[in-house]
């Protein structure tokens, strides 16, 4: 039986090194762990979810597939009943970039650990990546998938030994742009043009305040248009 696992959950299992245990928390149906452990990349899976009936599936999905021994289930808002040192990898996909945030802002032991976090930002994905490079985050890989009619970043991310990123890089990662990717040249064209937009509208504005946050748009504008 196949495990019908979307292209983008697909897209973070690949970026998923080999490990031993992979924390999946917003697992919904819990099928990102079953190929994981069907695919041998690690041994266990932590399932979490904020939601009873999304790990009810997952136990469900589990069953079907074998791997119930190999999944443990938890009910847990972000990282809150996961404690440190439970997993070596984390996934967090399917989510806001702004969800993202707070549950690794929530979590801030994963900064003393040799942990490799897995992010797929549903939206937001700007604000992310300035809120790991404040913090000395490093983006080791970024990559894009398509699923559907929408593009998305997915990334391999470890704690330390990164810089903070001028504002073009939070649109456009150095990791992105150094993966040769077939998507990036249409990426690239939709966030100039998101920028574009941004900056036209804020522009138009006689608020001060707006004006203001209208240089950061420009300095991205502007950085991204020279790649």
């Amino acid at each position: 039986m196949k495990i019908p696992i979307s292209k983008r959950l697909l897209c973070c299992a690949e970026l998923v090194p080999p490990c031993g245990t992979v924390a999946d928390v917003g697992t919904d149906h819990g099928y990102l762990g079953i190929y994981l452990l069907r695919a041998g990349r690690c041994g266990h899976v932590i399932a979490a979810d904020l939601r009873e009936k999304p790990l009810a599936s997952a136990r469900a999905n589990a069953a079907a597939f074998c791997v119930s021994g190999q999944m443990s289930f938890v009910l847990s808002d972000g990282l809150h009943n996961i404690k440190p040192g439970m997993f070596d990898t984390l996934v967090l996909a399917g989510m806001g970039g702004d969800l993202i945030t707070r549950i690794l802002a929530e979590a801030s032991w994963l900064e003393d650990g040799p942990y490799t976090l897995i992010l797929q930002p549903q939206s937001a994905a700007n604000d992310l990546r300035r809120w790991l490079g404040e913090r000395g985050w490093a983006i080791r890989r970024e990559r894009l998938v398509r699923d559907g009619r929408f593009l998305y970043a997915v990334m391999a991310v470890r704690p330390g030994q990164g810089r903070a990123l001028t504002p073009g890089e939070q649109y456009v990662s150095p990791a992105l742009r150094a993966e040769e990717n077939p998507l990036y040249p249409e990426y690239l064209t939709r966030v100039r043009r998101a920028l574009e937009l941004t900056v036209a509208g804020i522009t138009q504005s006689a608020e001060p305040a707006d004006l203001a946050r209208a240089e950061y748009y420009r300095t991205a504008l502007e950085e991204v248009s020279s790649l």
